[in-house]
C-alpha cells in the first residue's frame, strides 16, 4: 500500500521565497499550499490539515513563534521555522514554542530537502518491535499511538519531544551525549548549537517530572549528557 503524499503548508511574506519553496517541494511530489500572513495561514491550516508547516518567524500580522504555538495547540503538526536571525537565542525560543527544526536564511534548497525529509520520517509506520509500549510505574509511552500518559492522563508532547523521550526511555540507564541524541533523534547531521537538546529536555521535564528542577526520570550526567532512569517499580505487573 503506497504511502500518502505528505502535505506541507509554506508561510512566508516574501513572495519570491514562498514561490521558490512551493515549486521546489511540488516537484518533489509533496502536496503544497502557501500563505503570506498569519491569518491566511491559520485558515489554510484548518482546511488543509498539513503534516508539516514551513513557517517564517517575521510575518506582517504576527510572529511565527506565536503561530507555531497556536498550530501545535490544535494538532501535533511538525513545524520547520525559517528566519533571517542567526542568533542562537532566537532558535532556542523557536524550539521552546514547539518547532521541530530551524533553518536560517539564506539556505540551500538541498538543505531544505534534507530537513523536510528527516522531519517527515517521524511519520513512518513503526516496526513491530517499536510498537511495544514502554511502561514505567505511572508513566506509559505508546509508540503506535504516539501518546504519553501519566496516571492515565494524556501528556501533550510535540512530535520531537515524543521521539526524544521514547528514544531515551528505550535505553534506560544508558548515558547519551548531546551529539549522539541529535544523530539518533534528529536523524541528520545537525549543524548548530547543541543546546537545542537541553531546550527539548527542559520542555519534556516540565511535562512529565513532579519537579522539573529536580528531575527523577530524565537525569543530567554532568559533563556528558542525559539518561533515562526507570523508576524501581518499572515493568513489574501489579
Amino acid at each position: 500500500m503506497p504511502m500518502a503524499v505528505a502535505k506541507i503548508l509554506v508561510v512566508d511574506d516574501d513572495p519570491s521565497i514562498r514561490n521558490l519553496i512551493q515549486r521546489f517541494l511540488t516537484k518533489h511530489n509533496y502536496q503544497v499550499e502557501a500563505a503570506e500572513d498569519g491569518k491566511t495561514a491559520l485558515a489554510l491550516f484548518e482546511q488543509f490539515n498539513p503534516d508539516l508547516v514551513i513557517l517564517d518567524v517575521n510575518l506582517p500580522d504576527t510572529l511565527g513563534y506565536n503561530l507555531c504555538q497556536e498550530m501545535q495547540n490544535r494538532t501535533k503538526v511538525f513545524v520547520l521555522m525559517l528566519t533571517s536571525r542567526a542568533d542562537e537565542a532566537d532558535k532556542i525560543r523557536g524550539f521552546s514554542q514547539g518547532a521541530d527544526d530551524y533553518l536560517t536564511k539564506p539556505f540551500s534548497l538541498g538543505e531544505l530537502e534534507v530537513r523536510v525529509g528527516a522531519i517527515l520520517k517521524r511519520q513512518r509506520v513503526v516496526t513491530t518491535a517499536e510498537k511495544q509500549r514502554l511502561v514505567f510505574d505511572k508513566l506509559t509511552i505508546d509508540p503506535e499511538r504516539r501518546e504519553v500518559t501519566i496516571n492515565n492522563e494524556l501528556i501533550p508532547l510535540t512530535a520531537l519531544e515524543f521521539d526524544l523521550l521514547r528514544f531515551l526511555a528505550s535505553h534506560p540507564g544508558r548515558v547519551w551525549r548531546r551529539a549522539e541524541l541529535i544523530q539518533e533523534v534528529w536523524d541528520y547531521e545537525y549543524v548548530g548549537d547543541q543546546r537545542v537538546v537541553d531546550v527539548h529536555i527542559g520542555q519534556i521535564r516540565k511535562k512529565i517530572e513532579i519537579d522539573a528542577a529536580q528531575p527523577i526520570l530524565i537525569q543530567t550526567v554532568r559533563g556528558v549528557g542525559y539518561k533515562f532512569e526507570a523508576p524501581s517499580k518499572a515493568g513489574k505487573s501489579q
